[in-house]
């Protein structure tokens, strides 16, 4: 593993801890506790390890001044209620749809968080590719702070707590998979809700402490804690007879000496990263559900997931993002007047690409936030819709792409945002904006299969459940991710502001858990009273394209 320590040139001085990748020559993270990897790592490489328990609080102050950990580092547990550590993250390689591409970091290449094939490491990836998913993912959910964080979001806590002990009646005497365990405490309500055998699947060292848990909790007689990726996961030969596992016909079938494990009634799985995509655990979801679950007699839990965007208002974000982004440029051009002055070296032949980077930097990185309601322009526009039994790896690709393409024709959305009425009998209605950019959120259901294969097969789940991430419901911890534009675009009083275009959302080149998204949009206006969408328009701007990194 290489353990770079840089600092960002720009507006603000920042420590940057970047995990390029680990050697698997003799490290394998799988067998060892995240902190022992990473001493052996800085051993190997002459490396003082740093505590990045207090870089992580530091980084929780809403200040943009704080350390921040890399884009690298996956997990989205960095992030707090009032600040996004990734808010200030920045990919150094570019995407495969930016016209920067070519710009890109040959070095880093050699270290791509993804495999040979571009699918997530864990499914096919080789040992230094799977060594560096470990690295800049799995890790950090073996901390026990991070789990914290997400134990205490209690909207997510409900939804799955009413999912699970809700239906106690679907759960009852059934064969469960947790995929992420974590701290286990899923699996534990699996069984506390009836389960005869619950299988706890988690990657990390985390598993240690969800074992401890469950035997706490009187549950290990119910609960066993695996250790690996759940596309390697073998269920334990001793379980076919003690708890009686068959297949959906009732039986047991053999093909080249090895089981069909299609035995699992019920997977539970907190799977959902920013923006619900981000991450990519989909992809190992859907593995273990073609896998593990019975066909169609089984259940997904959550059952189904929807991402949706609306326009919004956050003009103090967008101006602080531009302000950055300005003094960024203006320290740059001191510097290189210093250098010419003091050192006799012209350094402006770098100041277009320092630019570039700054934009992408300040401009073109989605923000994390946790938006009020009053800050929505329009009603959300739904851009994909998931429904777990049927889903593909395919879909966890992204949004609005062609089939096994980076690019497509995109989700289309189409808002219409009123601006306010200056007529006497009104009653004020209407927005004053101005429109700031985009917001991004999901929400996933907990309910009976609709799909054709398994709705009249499948248990009824009796007590549906919801979770949203959405303005309306206050906190969580994946809050919303934002997409600011680079200048707002005004609302007029008697005024319609009509913003129509298509979103699309794909991986990064070099990690197959991170995501740029594309918007394609142009923006006019027509009177409030016309009810002619198309016709009567007053202005119509030119079509924009802009990319934004998911950091």
């Amino acid at each position: 593993m290489n353990i770079i320590v840089t600092k960002r040139v720009g507006g603000l001085a920042r420590t940057i801890i970047t995990i390029l990748a680990a050697s698997s020559q003799n490290l394998r993270p799988s067998s060892s506790s995240s902190s022992t990897f990473v001493l052996q790592v800085a051993s190997a490489f002459s490396v003082t390890p740093i505590d990045t328990r207090s870089v992580r609080q530091d980084s929780y102050q809403h200040n943009r001044r704080s350390f921040i950990i890399d884009h690298n580092c996956s997990s989205r547990s960095y992030c707090t209620r009032t600040h996004q550590i990734s808010k200030l993250q920045q990919h150094r390689t570019k995407s495969t749809m930016s016209s920067s591409t070519n710009n890109q970091n040959q070095g880093d290449a050699t270290f791509a968080n993804a495999s040979a094939t571009k699918n997530i490491p864990t499914f096919d990836g080789d040992e230094k590719a799977k060594a560096t998913d470990f690295a800049n993912y799995f890790s950090a959910y073996s901390q026990l702070y991070h789990q914290k964080q997400m134990l205490t979001d209690h909207n997510r806590m409900a939804a799955y707590h009413s999912a699970i002990v809700g239906n106690s009646e679907v759960f009852k005497d059934k064969v469960v998979m947790d995929v992420g365990t974590g701290s286990g405490i899923l699996a534990c309500w699996a069984a506390q809700a009836g389960a005869k055998r619950v299988y706890a699947v988690e990657y990390t060292d985390m598993a240690k402490h969800a074992r401890n848990v469950v035997r706490a909790n009187g549950l290990d007689h119910i609960v066993t804690v695996i250790q690996g990726a759940v596309e390697e996961v073998i269920l334990p030969e001793e379980d076919w007879e003690r708890f009686g596992l068959t297949l959906q016909n009732g039986k047991q079938q053999t093909s080249d000496g090895k089981k069909d494990q299609r035995v699992v009634d019920i997977i539970i799985s907190e799977w959902m990263g920013y923006f619900l995509l981000r991450e990519s655990m989909l992809d190992s979801l859907v593995r273990a559900r073609d896998t593990f679950l019975k066909p169609t007699s089984g259940l997904m839990m959550p059952s189904h997931a929807t991402m949706m965007i609306a326009p919004i208002v956050d003009e103090e974000e967008r101006k602080a993002q531009q302000n950055e982004y300005a003094a960024g440029m203006e320290d740059w051009k001191e510097f290189a007047e210093t250098t010419s002055n003091l050192y006799g070296v012209d350094m402006s032949v770098l100041e277009a690409d320092f630019d570039r980077e700054q934009k992408e930097y300040y401009v073109l990185s989605s923000r994390w936030a946790e938006l009020p309601t009053s800050c929505l322009l329009a009603e959300c526009a739904v851009v994909k819709e998931l429904d777990m039994h049927v889903c593909s790896v395919e879909d966890a690709r992204g949004v609005g792409l062609s089939v096994g393409e980076d690019e497509g024709n995109g989700a289309p959305f189409d808002f219409d945002v009123v601006g306010r009425s200056l007529a006497e009998n009104d009653d004020g209605g209407g927005l004053i904006g101005p429109i700031s950019g985009f917001a991004g959120w999901f929400t996933v259901d907990f309910k009976s299969r609709t799909d054709d294969a398994g709705k009249d097969v499948a248990p009824q789940v009796p007590n549906p459940a919801y979770l949203s991430t959405g303005p309306e419901m206050g906190y969580t911890h994946w809050g919303q991710q934002v997409f600011h534009l680079p200048s707002a675009i005004p609302l007029l009083a008697d005024q319609t502001t009509r913003i129509q275009g298509t979103l699309e959302m794909m991986r990064t080149k070099d990690s197959a858990r991170l995501y740029n998204v594309r918007f394609r949009f142009s923006s006019s206006r027509r009177r409030t009273s016309s009810q002619d969408r198309d016709g009567d328009v007053l202005m119509k701007g030119k079509p924009e394209e802009l990319v934004y990194q998911i950091p």
